[in-house]
């Protein structure tokens, strides 16, 4: 199937001359000797036509559902993540760009997932990774007698071979490194990034929960735990703590902060485990092994003349849904154990970009109250209206397999409420 040859006669994208020498570069297709062989309107018919595919299996109209697809790309008004871009209609068929993969305490488990982080990369995608399990430095090691380098060392490996394997040929691989805040190696762990060079494909974040927010309000120590044996091993002032990580921040740009416990109230598969990372731009609480399909709304082809299109940002959010929704079937992944975890929960990421300039457009100052205001319209819009699409989904293909995980006693479902109209034409609801 292809996008019909009316709509991509009539709809050719505008691209900057920038846009054009980085999908040159990344994007469009290349032939066995290196040769570009598409153009960026055959790109995105190559992408909406390959995910539009599989509104076959649930009876819907695959020509229709590709030129909604074909006419927002093309538009810019909504993108998918690179490896959608790159992959979709291809060998590779690779279509998500966050993972998380376990990572346990002993040699083979941490290399097995070095092994699999390493795969990952090749097919573009990006992998977070929670090192807390790992026993601090200087502890013992039975099977050899000796003692424990540490998480912090062992993630340089994992540096390593992000910088060796290049994503799916085309960028090199990315990671984000977790670690928890008790953690008795979490002084070096704040500080890793100030070594110039170190770590220069990881993000960091260090994991904290409401204990440790309170306790450095209120100027109080933490307890440092050996993730091995459960047992204490001394304190440190928690304020000191949250200085050195702002510190590190200011100077190197890392660690950020994982509210854990905040994450976790609103885990949605309790059932399945507690969620302690992240994929390596943080925009997804993922479980091992999960993976998950991004897109973003460009809220800067939604204006004109000052005035924001709230009905396209609506018809942009049900079709944001489905393509990501069709994008975990339409996507090959590179594990059985990631393709089993993302099909059991089917988590998707739909956001926004380019409201810097929308807000240009609007003519409204980054820190106005307006421009708070609309932020705030602008979220809470796309969670129910997202939410909407996502139920609409679900009575024609089914729920996710494990929503029946979240169906306890006791537990009602959430219920949103459409948010009430705004005065302002730019804030209507």
């Amino acid at each position: 199937m292809s996008v019909t040859a009316s709509l991509a006669r009539t709809i050719e994208p505008q691209l900057s001359a920038n846009a054009l020498e980085v999908l040159r570069a990344r994007y469009l297709r290349r032939n066995e000797r290196g040769r570009i062989v598409e153009a960026p309107a055959e790109m995105f018919g190559r992408v909406a036509s390959h995910v539009a595919d599989i509104e076959r299996r649930f009876g819907g109209d695959p020509t229709a559902t590709a030129d909604a697809f074909y006419e927002a790309m093309a538009r810019l008004q909504f993108l998918p993540n690179s490896p959608a871009l790159m992959n979709a209609g291809t060998r590779l068929g690779q279509l998500a760009a966050c993972f998380v993969l376990p990572v346990d305490d002993s040699l083979d488990r941490i290399f097995a997932s070095l092994r699999d982080a390493a795969i990952i990369h090749q097919t573009g995608g990006g992998v977070g990774c929670d090192f807390s399990r790992l026993r601090p430095r200087g502890d013992r090691v039975a099977s050899t007698g000796g003692e424990s380098s540490g998480p912090v060392p062992f993630m340089t490996v994992f540096d390593a071979a992000a910088d060796a394997v290049c994503q799916g040929g085309r960028r090199r691989g990315a990671n984000m490194g977790v670690l928890d805040v008790h953690h008795p190696d979490v002084e070096e762990f704040i500080a890793a990034k100030r070594e110039p060079g170190r770590l220069r494909h990881f993000t960091l974040s260090v994991a904290v929960d409401d204990g440790f927010m309170t306790a450095a309000a209120e100027a109080r120590p933490i307890t440092l735990v050996n993730p091995r044996t459960g047992r204490a091993m001394g304190t440190r002032p928690a304020d000191r703590l949250l200085d050195a990580i702002a510190a590190s921040a200011w100077e190197t740009g890392d660690p950020g902060l994982i509210f854990v416990d905040r994450i976790n109230r609103d885990n949605p598969t309790p059932d399945l485990g507690r969620i302690t990372a992240t994929n390596p731009c943080g925009e997804v609480p993922l479980l091992p092994y999960e993976a998950c399909v991004l897109g973003s709304i460009n809220l800067a082809a939604l204006t004109a003349s000052g005035v924001f299109d709230w009905d396209r940002f609506d018809q942009l959010t049900d079709l944001g849904i489905r393509f990501l929704d069709d994008c975990i079937d339409a996507s090959l992944f590179p594990l059985p154990q990631i393709a089993a975890a993302v099909h059991r929960s089917r988590k998707i990421g739909l956001g926004i970009m380019g409201f810097a300039d929308a807000l240009v457009d609007l003519g409204m100052a980054y820190d106005d109250d307006a421009a708070v205001g609309f932020a705030r319209d602008l979220v809470a819009r796309m969670a129910v209206r997202a939410t909407h699409a996502s139920r609409a989904l679900a009575t024609i293909r089914g729920p996710y397999p494990a929503s029946r995980t979240v169906a306890m006693p006791g537990r009602a479902p959430r219920r949103f409420v459409m948010p009430r109209a705004s005065p302002s034409p730019q804030r209507a609801p």
